[in-house]
């Protein structure tokens, strides 16, 4: 599903954020990705969704090299990988409903498909009674969950979580990794990056630690060394 080949950024003028990376996660797989701040983890999302250009290796999502993927290409690849982040990013003067409307309005996808959709995805994350009140109006938790239905729009093979529970208590970080975890029981591959301890512990699934750039652990089951 995803392969890091030999995979090396390098920024100005001489800081290695990913050193030779190397790193195979098959379909369905749950990954957790941990580290501390600056050892490279952001800078490998960014290089899987055609955020930023590695400098040498090879990255390949499925079947497709996506090392010198063309900017016109990049929005396919987006459709394929789902991104939630941390800070939600969603818009403040849309409702829900119209939040994650706007990811497939985006994409020319047609009123009739839109109207069918978007209840969809919002039943799955459970705010099928909240669709038409804006961020604004509901909690944290409410919020990140509108922020993952809308990266379920295109039903993605692969969801990113970028340290998606960083700005919540515990208790609604505990829903949205059991949402993650719902997900990836429907057959989608789910990367979690995160900070949080007791989390990657209690999920007792693969582990994957950076450090200064490189993978210093890789753990079937496994825990936060750091």
């Amino acid at each position: 599903m995803i392969r890091f080949i030999n995979v090396t950024k390098i920024y100005h003028p001489d800081v290695r954020a990913l050193n030779k990376i190397n790193l195979h996660i098959k379909p369905g797989e749950f990954v957790s990705v941990v580290g501390q701040s600056g050892t490279g983890k952001t800078t490998l999302i960014k290089s899987l969704i055609g955020e930023e250009r590695i400098d040498e290796g090879k990255i390949v999502v499925g079947d497709w090299d996506i090392t010198d993927i063309r900017k016109n290409e990049i929005p396919v690849l987006r459709r394929q990988i789902g991104v939630i982040f941390q800070d939600f990013k969603l818009l403040p003067k849309k409702t829900l409903r119209e939040n994650v409307a706007f990811a497939l309005q985006v994409c020319g996808q047609t009123r009739q498909k839109i109207r069918s959709i978007v209840p969809q995805v919002l039943k799955i994350v459970g705010l099928e009674g909240k669709m038409d009140r804006y961020p604004s109006e509901v909690s944290g938790g409410e919020q990140q969950r509108t922020a993952i239905a809308r990266a379920l729009v295109h039903r993605p093979k692969i969801l990113l979580a970028d340290e998606p529970t960083g700005n919540l208590d515990s208790i609604n970080a505990e829903e949205i990794i059991e949402m993650l975890l719902r997900i990836n029981k429907f057959g989608t591959t789910v990367v979690l990056v995160t900070h949080n301890r007791e989390i990657v512990n209690r999920l007792k699934r693969r582990v994957i630690t950076i450090e200064n750039g490189r993978i210093v652990s890789d753990q079937a089951v496994g825990k936060y060394l750091l």
